[in-house]
């Protein structure tokens, strides 16, 4: 059973920071993303910070606020730098987690590294998680390196998927020859953001679980699906998957909330 939506967006005013890869043609409500919960029938949900607003996260803190912390939680961006009375005010804010969006060729932090090896701690220390969008081929490099990390990892977005044949998807294989899976989550939302429409691959999500437990795949609407309202609906992608997870306990160790 699916009971929050574990990765919206909601901006009620468009500012994109230099360089971002797109700007929404519309705001996307907090009204109207708690209207879609309602008629899902679900209890509450995290509010993920938008790549075209980079590591302003007022917006997000803001509409967060105004929520009960006990429903809801929100994912925020910081750049590896970030001061830790930052990551503080962060956690006491309701914010969960930190993500990394590292598609389209962006650099990969070593986990081990001095730099991205404070930030992970400082997260830990405030029980929070790391929250990371990649495409799946690039997953096959990087995973062993994240199941270091001393905090949970969520794969976004199915891990975005690059190959049509999903029993071979490179960021599963990976998953399966990896070592150390303790870490890993895995965030069903978004089929349509890789390469392929991954769609036809929500089967995975049974391998999934069986690589990482049950209780390790939660669902995200990513409403308002910017760059792909024509294809998405908020309901056609809770129905896609709601018989197929039950986020209850992964909901709960992700961000507190239950």
């Amino acid at each position: 059973m699916i009971r929050f939506d574990c990765h919206a967006h909601v901006y009620e005013r468009i500012t994109p920071v230099e360089g971002a890869r797109y700007a929404p043609e519309r705001p996307a409500s907090l009204h109207h993303w708690l209207a879609q919960q309602k008629q899902a029938g679900l209890s509450g949900g995290v509010i993920v910070q938008v790549s075209f607003l980079g590591t302003d996260n007022s917006q997000m803190l803001g509409a967060l606020s105004r929520l009960d912390r006990n429903r809801f939680a929100g994912i925020a961006c910081v750049p590896l730098d970030a001061p830790e009375v930052e990551i503080a005010e962060l956690a006491a804010a309701g914010v969960r987690g930190i993500r990394w969006n590292l598609v389209a060729g962006a650099p990969l932090p070593d986990p081990r590294a001095r730099e991205a090896r404070r930030l992970l701690d400082m997260l830990a220390a405030h029980d929070m998680h790391l929250e990371v969008q990649l495409e799946s081929t690039r997953w096959v490099g990087y995973l062993d390196a994240l199941s270091t990390a001393p905090v949970p990892v969520v794969i976004d977005h199915l891990g975005l998927p690059e190959g049509a044949d999903a029993i071979v998807e490179p960021w599963l294989t990976a998953i399966e020859t990896c070592t150390r899976r303790e870490r890993f989550y895995v965030k069903a939302s978004a089929p349509y953001r890789g390469s392929v429409d991954a769609r036809g691959h929500l089967d995975t999500l049974d391998r999934a679980m069986r690589l990482l437990g049950p209780n390790r795949v939660i669902w995200g609407s990513d409403w308002p699906h910017t760059r792909f309202e024509k294809v998405a609906t908020y309901d056609g992608l809770y129905d896609e998957v709601a018989g197929r997870i039950d986020d209850r306990d992964a909901a709960q160790a992700l961000y507190d909330i239950g």
